[in-house]
């Protein structure tokens, strides 16, 4: 699954490519991971288990390196949930490499996980965000997410999750 993107803000970088990941990616993954979230990072098992799993799907979104090298670089990914017999998904995560936030990846990452979700027959996209990520839940909100319902104490660090979800 390969979806070209518009860079939108037209600064210049190259465009991503979104599509499922493999475990060719992992190290980027687990690189990802490390730089994009200062606490509750997926260990590699588990990016692993994710990328191996029927019920999961790893989104990568990357880009072809100004330089002509031949590997494409990682600079955001998606992990989505489903459980067999339910037609509800649950995005696990979203992250973008901190030197491309603000230019709509996440958006992209969303609209691909959202595609993915309804390719696999589920009908509604349910997720968690930190009660002080504004930028997600921005996003969130802007894409006709609601809020149902609060976790406290989600996360390591004790921050509450709020639980978003939207029909698709």
């Amino acid at each position: 699954m390969s979806a070209p993107l518009r860079n939108p803000v037209g600064d210049g970088l190259p465009e991503p490519t979104i599509r499922i990941a493999t475990l060719a990616d992992l190290d980027a993954l687990v690189a990802l991971e490390h730089a994009a979230f200062a606490t509750d990072r997926a260990e590699r098992r588990a990016i692993r288990h994710a990328i191996r799993s029927p019920t999961m799907d790893v989104l990568a979104a990357l880009i072809d390196p100004p330089d002509r090298d031949p590997v494409p670089v990682l600079v955001g990914a998606a992990v989505l949930e489903r459980r067999r017999g339910s037609r509800i998904a649950r995005l696990a995560s979203i992250a973008v490499a901190p030197n491309r936030g603000g230019l709509g990846l996440g958006g992209r990452l969303l609209d691909a996980a959202e595609a993915r979700a309804r390719a696999e027959g589920c009908d509604r996209l349910r997720l968690e965000v930190r009660a002080d990520n504004g930028a997600g839940i921005r996003l969130y909100e802007r894409r006709g997410y609601t809020r149902f319902a609060v976790r406290p104490d989600y996360y390591e660090d004790g921050m509450e999750a709020w639980r978003y979800e939207r029909a698709l």
